[in-house]
């Protein structure tokens, strides 16, 4: 994870030429090497920052005040002169937290400007960059677009089969006779939380990828001749198709296991329920047993003349009648299963 508060990068044919120069020297850089592609990266930037960038480069006033903005939706929209793109890579901390990195990026026809709201692995990023130094010279900007989303789905897709794994080790107990302990209904919970945090990062993407793909990044002269094909044409269409693929494979992963968390603590609960039930049933079999004797001793502790008062044949039959009508109730009850 970078702390920088900036990173640069200049590209020309596939390769890097120049990094971490001053953010301000991009333009006169980008001029300097007609056939060269800048990737500008703002870690947080306040709102002076982000505006020289944006006069540097023409950005729309509605985009930079998004991209200041916390907790944008992931969107990708076109304005006259760039796109505008918003983004969240995933990592899971604990297992069960999913903490969101919010990623903000405008899109020119020579350079990828993004802004980082959050410390996040920059490294990743140009790891993934300097993988392929071959296509990175057929794309240009939007080669470097392709890194960007192809990352942030790996982070999604990644984060999404480590939940879908944890909730293997907790499915055993949730299921468990009798209900799961209270530590694993939490467990539980915490997974479901973090699925639902992961899927609003997750649903919009592979919309946000196909648009990327039709929005003919980089490419004034085509753009101007109807063409609908991303930068690089043949070359990078699979790999954005790829990426769309993965994207729509995250999304359906989540939503599966939102449903699987979703049946199984019903299952939990279901069980808890029919637990407290038995309970329930057990608790008035004795106390009908109970209530057996207490009416009997009630009947015969009154001071009314009954069969035996005053006589020890009549204590033997009232202890009698006790013993026997409660211990026929037990045996009645257990052979319901009541007890």
């Amino acid at each position: 994870m970078s702390e920088t508060p900036f990173r640069t990068r200049l590209y020309a044919h596939g390769h890097v030429v120049a990094e971490n120069f001053p953010v301000a020297e991009t333009a006169g850089r980008l001029r300097a090497e007609p056939d060269a592609v800048a990737w500008i990266d703002l870690l947080n930037p306040d709102q002076g920052t982000l505006q020289a960038v944006a006069d540097a480069f023409h950005l729309h006033p509605l985009a930079v005040e998004d991209a200041l903005q916390q907790h944008e939706r992931p969107k990708l929209e076109r304005y006259d002169r760039h796109l505008f793109m918003n983004v969240y890579a995933v990592r899971l901390e604990h297992r069960t937290a999913a903490h969101k990195v919010e990623i903000s990026a405008f899109v020119t026809e020579r350079a990828l400007i993004t802004v980082h709201k959050a410390p996040g692995d920059v490294d990743a990023l140009v790891r993934r960059w300097d993988a392929d130094a071959e296509l990175s010279a057929a794309g240009g900007v939007n080669f470097l677009v392709y890194g960007l989303l192809d990352t942030v789905v790996d982070s999604q897709q990644a984060a999404a089969r480590t939940l879908d794994e944890a909730m293997d080790a907790a499915e055993d107990a949730l299921l468990e006779e009798g209900g799961a302990p209270r530590s694993v209904r939490l467990y539980g919970f915490a997974l479901r939380k973090a699925l639902s945090a992961l899927r609003r990062a997750v649903a919009p993407m592979p919309d946000v990828v196909r648009r990327a793909v039709q929005a003919d990044i980089g490419h004034d002269a085509d753009r101007s001749a109807g063409a609908t094909e991303p930068a690089g044409g043949d070359r990078l269409r699979p790999y954005y198709r790829d990426v769309e693929d993965h994207a729509q494979q995250t999304f359906e992963l989540i939503e599966h296991s939102l449903t699987r968390i979703n049946e199984l603590l019903d299952a939990d609960l279901a069980e808890q329920s029919n637990v407290l039930n038995e309970v329930t049933r057990k608790l008035a079999a004795w106390a009908a047993i109970i209530a057996v004797p207490t009416a009997l001793t009630g009947y015969f502790g009154q001071n009314l003349p009954y069969p035996g008062y005053e006589r020890l044949s009549g204590f033997v039959v009232s202890t009698a009648l006790i013993v026997i009508s409660a211990a026929g109730l037990w045996i009645f009850l257990r052979k319901r299963g009541w007890l």
